[in-house]
């Protein structure tokens, strides 16, 4: 009983649930364009924003075991991935050849004054925000443990079958 109590309150604890709005900060995706973060949809379907950096070993692993699913929760939920690079101005140069390097499919942008990421009230990273097709903001998820992708593609479902 201890047990589960315990695994209860870490996943309360890891994977925690708010509603609110994406707050309105400009940002550059990766390819230049002026992206300003309170219209982040995904025509009407959920999509998840996971902060990483570069230099960040749990983010990149993170990102990549996503992306090895990815193609799957899309064809499964149409959900859409936003990765926020938080690299500072002077390693903006390094997101780019490792977003290709690794093969992400998503659409990537940045945050080189931390911003967003500001804003969003986030500490450390990994650092990923669960939306619904609204843009409202259903869960918050801090840290990169292997398998945590699957609790993301869990609140995924629930909000495509509600």
């Amino acid at each position: 009983m201890k047990k589960l109590i315990l695994a209860t309150l870490l996943m309360l604890a890891v994977f925690t649930t708010a509603s609110a709005q994406l707050p309105k900060v400009v940002l550059k995706s990766i390819d230049g364009k002026t992206v300003s973060t309170d219209t982040l949809r995904n025509d009407g379907k959920p999509f998840i924003i996971d902060f990483f950096a570069t230099w960040c070993k749990p983010c990149n692993r993170e990102l990549t075991a996503i992306s090895e699913v990815y193609e799957d929760w899309q064809k499964e939920t149409g959900v859409k991935i936003i990765a926020v690079s938080i690299d500072q101005a002077q390693n903006i140069n390094k997101v780019k050849p490792l977003v290709d390097n690794h093969g992400w499919q998503y659409e990537v942008l940045l945050d080189p004054n931390s911003d967003f990421k500001r804003a969003l009230g986030i500490q450390t990273i990994p650092y990923v925000i669960v939306c619904d097709g609204e843009g409202n903001i259903v869960a918050k998820h801090n840290g990169y443990t292997e398998g945590a992708e699957e609790e993301l593609i869990e609140k995924v479902r629930e909000l495509v079958n509600k």
